[in-house]
């Protein structure tokens, strides 16, 4: 039997709305708890999840594995977070975007210090690390629609390796260390570049391009695939290392902002800006 390409787009189209019936967030923290201001989220060794704005704004909250939420710190002299990242020796990385900063954090003593100053850029949006320490930086410009990617290497140099692409803000660095993934907001587009032995990118490649809505923050999972939040349409979106459909999963709001997973990846975390929380999936994929 011959099937016309409208017909096998059907089926595709079927057989995902399938698989993910099934799938449904849940509330894993209080409507409200955090601002809508809520960004970052990150996993540390034991299990539990940062987020910042808790509360209110210039805040980083935790939430155990079970659900308890808390104030974990302040951050100082008017600084504000967005994305959230953990490197090697038990220290937070945070885009301090009104300040300019990438901030680090001492998990045992709770001391905040600059790692990095860029007085050059926007705003440190969203951030990644490496398998090497090296942070990865989005940079968007909000009114002119634009935005760079930075390099700020374990010296603490930093370094624009891109400009006057679209709004970036996801990012995301591949788990063997090889990929590079960033998104651009507003043109909705995900790029892949090949991270060079030096940290540099180059062979800059279109991942995939949608039709509406936003894009927000991105998360791999252990064997490469790329979850992507689509702000305003409330799903997540996730794509194989070749830029397949694999899933979309549906959220209870609207703009979810960035996400995390479990240490097992068996479950991921969303911050929702319109609801201000967390709400928890169980992975469909894995």
């Amino acid at each position: 039997m011959k099937y016309t390409l409208g017909f096998c787009y059907f089926i595709a189209i079927v057989l995902l709305v399938s698989c993910n019936r099934g799938v449904k967030s849940e509330d894993f923290t209080t409507p409200n708890s955090f601002t809508s201001g809520v960004e970052g989220p990150a996993t540390d060794s034991v299990g539990n999840i940062y987020a910042v704005n808790y509360q209110k704004e210039g805040t980083i909250g935790k939430v155990t594995p079970e659900g308890q939420s808390s104030l974990f710190i302040e951050l100082p002299d008017g600084s504000i977070g967005n994305g959230i990242r953990f490197g090697k020796q038990n220290k937070m990385y945070i885009a301090d975007y009104t300040n300019h900063n990438v901030l680090a954090v001492d998990m045992n003593t709770q001391n905040i210090s600059v790692f990095a100053h860029l007085p050059e850029a926007n705003q440190p949006n969203d951030i990644t690390i490496s398998p090497s320490g090296v942070i990865y930086a989005s940079d968007p410009n909000w009114k002119k629609g634009t935005g760079n990617i930075w390099k700020i290497d374990i010296d603490k140099r930093f370094e624009r390796l891109e400009a006057n692409m679209g709004t970036t803000n996801g990012i995301e660095v591949s788990p063997d260390g090889k990929k590079l993934y960033v998104n651009e907001s507003v043109q909705q587009k995900i790029w892949v570049y090949d991270i060079q032995n030096d940290d540099s990118i180059v062979n800059k490649k279109l991942l995939y391009s949608f039709k509406d809505f936003g894009l927000d923050g991105m998360r791999c999972d252990r064997q490469g695939n790329l979850y992507v939040c689509r702000y305003d349409k409330g799903t997540v979106v996730v794509l194989s290392p070749r830029g397949e459909l694999l899933e979309e999963v549906k959220l209870q709001g609207k703009k979810p902002t960035n996400i995390t997973f479990s240490n097992d990846f068996s479950v991921f975390y969303v911050t929702m800006a319109d609801r201000g929380c967390i709400e928890t999936v169980k992975n469909p994929i894995l």
